[in-house]
């Protein structure tokens, strides 16, 4: 089993560091355990709104990609169902904010994950919960 997760881990990664919506808002994946990811997104001007403070656009692709990449964790390919987030405090730029997804539900046709976006100091910015349609799972590829 150790050695399906050591494969899944660094085959998320791979697989997210070539996204490229990742790419452009800039996230990073900072842990991986199953059922637990945490990705980190720094705020810059580009991800700001009018009032120069974190966009709810942004921080709802952090809250959704941290969530999706914790389905990953289980092995499990999954599409965005349904998600609901709480905006609690702002985030300004210059500001590296950590988002948290943990599956709460593990089901054979969906998954519900909490999530929480944390600023340096771990206060709450916000958080969310999703339910997940698994689409298929992750197969270990063997290359020859």
């Amino acid at each position: 089993m150790e050695k399906k997760i050591k494969w899944l881990s660094k085959h998320l990664l791979d697989l997210y560091e070539q996204n490229s919506y990742v790419n452009l808002l800039e996230m990073n994946i900072v842990k991986l355990d199953e059922g637990y990811a945490e990705l980190s997104m720094p705020i810059k001007n580009k991800h700001t709104n009018l009032y120069n403070i974190a966009h709810g656009g942004a921080l709802a692709s952090l809250a959704d990609t941290s969530m999706g990449v914790a389905c990953a964790t289980a092995g499990k390919k999954v599409v965005t169902l349904e998600m609901n987030m709480n905006f609690i405090k702002s985030a300004v730029p210059k500001v590296i904010l950590k988002g948290i997804g943990k599956v709460i539900h593990n089901g054979k046709s969906t998954m519900v994950v909490e999530g929480h976006i944390l600023d340096g100091q771990d206060n709450i910015i916000a958080t969310a919960r999703g339910t997940f349609f698994v689409t298929g799972v992750f197969e270990e590829m063997h290359l020859a």
